[in-house]
């Protein structure tokens, strides 16, 4: 599998942020779309450390893979724990050597990036790239890769901010020049609880689909058969009110 997925333009993608252990939520997503005819799930990544069952959680992600095309997994930084540590990191912790291998081996391959029509959606940041075809161009490990499951965005003036414990700060100029050049509308993203939902005038969208921080978890809805223009075209669902 490539490192960047092209969803198709029919039907709805169903993104999930973080899980984190969360085990109970992910089984609930997946109860309630996953055999729906021409939805596909979109999971950004960092489905262990932190929550109760981290090992349930992605052995059960791993598994449905196998069985479903319109399952989707994407790197986050915890998932990375091998190339660049992070920290707290009890999932990998309480490894065999062999096991650690085994899981290591399954998230190398694993994604960055899926787009559709106006919207990406990747773990933290953007890549600097001329092209949105570059990403699949890009090598674990290097600093475009660091970017997207390591980096953060600021609602502030700049292109590079400061980093904040290890992990990379990008402002506003950052944001519109790489989407921009990537003639992209929408970024939708995870990695951070505690961002605000939407900033860069409505055109990024942090959600977070976890028990593990004590917020709201929160999935998002895209129609892939019109262009997303803003983050009022993506349906925005909590799990935690009973609209599920």
């Amino acid at each position: 599998m490539g490192k960047l997925i092209e969803l198709p333009k029919k039907g709805k993608c169903v993104i999930v942020g973080d899980t984190h252990g969360d085990f109970d939520t992910t089984r609930i997503i997946v109860k309630n779309f996953i055999n729906k005819k021409n939805y596909y799930l979109l999971f950004l990544g960092d489905y262990v450390d932190r929550g109760p069952k981290s090992r349930e959680n992605i052995d059960y992600l791993l598994s449905l893979k196998e069985k479903k095309e319109n399952l989707i997994l994407l790197q986050g930084n915890h998932e990375m724990y091998p190339i660049i540590e992070c920290s707290p990191s009890d999932f990998w912790e309480n490894l065999t050597q062999d096991e650690f291998n085994f899981y290591k081996e399954k998230f190398i391959d694993l994604p960055l990036c899926a787009y559709g029509n106006g919207f990406i959606a990747l773990h933290g940041a953007l890549p600097n790239v001329e092209k949105l075809e570059d990403i699949d161009n890009i090598e674990i490990g290097d600093r475009e890769w660091f970017k997207i499951v390591w980096g953060d965005f600021k609602d502030k003036e700049g292109d590079i901010l400061n980093s904040f414990i290890g992990r990379p700060n990008f402002g506003r100029d950052y944001f519109f020049r790489i989407m921009e050049k990537l003639k992209m509308n929408v970024l939708v993203r995870s990695h951070d609880p505690f961002a605000p939902e939407r900033i860069f005038q409505n055109r990024c969208l942090t959600i977070f689909t976890s028990i593990a921080y004590g917020v709201e978890r929160k999935i998002a809805i895209v129609n892939l058969k019109k262009e997303v223009k803003s983050v009022d075209d993506i349906e925005i669902i909590s799990l935690d009110k009973p609209e599920i």
